[in-house]
């Protein structure tokens, strides 16, 4: 393996790590969401340049399909379960809930 290649996927490794650390370490569902969500394209991301850069040009380029998409993807994946979390779970811990529903 290339010395590059093993950097770029062993700091997507670290960053996947993390990510399960913060899965388990914070309470709320709300900040699991946010550190899995920012972390696994993060992490996504480094290990496809590395393999991209071990593999050549063809399996690279179909990688770099694969980032785009889960770029694209991944936020509105995130928001929609926020949203279905938000929901189905009690707001009591909230100080003021911008998306429950208001009656004027």
């Amino acid at each position: 393996m290339n010395a590059i290649s093993a950097v770029f996927v062993l700091a997507g490794a670290g960053v996947a790590l993390l990510a399960g650390a913060g899965l388990l370490k914070f309470e709320s569902s709300y900040a699991r969401f946010h550190a899995a969500g920012k972390a696994s394209p993060v992490s996504f991301l480094l290990i496809a340049i590395g393999a991209a850069i071990e593999l050549g040009v063809g399996p690279g380029a179909l990688l770099l399909v694969t980032a785009i998409s889960m770029v694209i993807t991944m936020p509105v994946g995130t928001h929609l379960l926020f949203r279905a979390v938000h929901r189905t779970s009690s707001s009591d811990h909230m100080a003021y809930d911008e998306l429950g529903d208001h009656q004027s």
